[in-house]
């Protein structure tokens, strides 16, 4: 009757800190996506967005009847 009942022990401590590594490594991944581009990227990324703004803005409709 050795194993009945008592579960593992865990060390506290060191559970924090590699859960805390895990999110640390996870912000790491998610920075790397969102500011590791290069600036070739970035400005594509700009102009195609800005394109969709302007796309967008020509087919308002500006009136006083258009609410």
């Amino acid at each position: 009757m050795t194993g009945a009942g008592m579960g593992d022990l865990v060390n506290l401590k060191r559970f924090k800190k590699r859960a805390a590594r895990e999110r640390s490594e996870q912000d790491a991944a998610a920075n790397r996506t969102h500011f590791g581009r290069t600036r070739s990227e970035r400005e594509l990324e700009e102009a195609r967005s800005e394109r969709a703004r302007e796309l967008l803005d020509q087919h308002r409709i500006d009136g006083g009847d258009a609410s």
